[in-house]
């Protein structure tokens, strides 16, 4: 691949880590971005947001770690499986990435439950909502799960070149016990199986962020550590 020019924001308030300054790195504007491209690029760590591919360039800070779960070596824990088996009768209906009411106003509530901390703008328009989960240009699916026939998660997920990426998962509150973050992450595993993919990306985990440090429990988990993607587990990090 060759080099890609990157714009580097200002710095900004880190979503993950209370009183850090995150920066991020764009794929400039200028470059042409397809499915091909961005199959390279998130394998050297890059996220995508909307249109956008991005990924932390921050100076003093490290804590993000691109993660990925070779699907084939994948053996669910005992949490996984209990996850599974209560979720043998959730429906899973695969759409494209097009604009639903339905999951618009799942997305509003998803975020209101689960987005509290004080001061937080949950507000969020129909346009905000697909500019940030679909793209004009990425091979995006929209999951639907559905639970006694009611919607109860959609996750947003990738198709790239070796295997699927986790983009996003909203869920309604009132189905919580069902774990449906767990089975997304568990449906898009047996997929990428059945698909012949190696992998699916499971976006950045951060240790010590209560939010993003739950990848870690799908093992074996390899990050991309100093260039090379090396395993990690709860042991190397003395995760409990």
């Amino acid at each position: 691949m060759n080099a890609v020019p990157i714009w580097l924001d200002s710095g900004h308030a880190c979503s993950y880590l209370d009183d850090r300054i995150a920066r991020s790195g764009f794929v400039h504007p200028s470059v042409t971005i397809d499915t091909t491209l961005y199959s390279q690029l998130i394998a050297q760590g890059f996220r995508r947001s909307g249109d956008y591919v991005y990924k932390p360039y921050c100076e003093a800070c490290q804590a993000c770690v691109p993660t990925r779960l070779p699907v084939s070596l994948f053996q669910p824990d005992r949490k996984q499986k209990r996850c599974i088996k209560r979720n043998a009768q959730t429906r899973v209906v695969v759409k494209d990435a097009n604009y639903d009411p339905r999951h618009f106003l799942l997305y509003q509530r998803y975020l209101s439950a689960r987005h509290d901390k004080p001061g937080e703008d949950t507000e969020t328009t129909p346009d905000d909502y697909i500019k940030f989960l679909g793209s004009r240009w990425c091979d995006t699916l929209f999951v639907e799960f559905l639970i006694g026939g009611q919607l109860a998660a959609v996750a947003v997920v990738d198709v790239v070149a070796d295997g699927l990426s986790a983009v996003y998962t909203f869920f309604d509150p009132d189905f919580a016990d069902y774990s449906p973050g767990v089975y997304a992450v568990c449906w898009q595993i047996e997929t990428a199986k059945q698909l012949g993919l190696e992998y699916v990306y499971l976006g950045y985990w951060i240790k010590d962020c209560r939010k993003m440090r739950y990848k870690i429990d799908y093992q074996p988990l390899t990050g991309l550590l100093d260039g090379q993607w090396q395993a990690i587990s709860k042991q190397t990090f003395n995760e409990d």
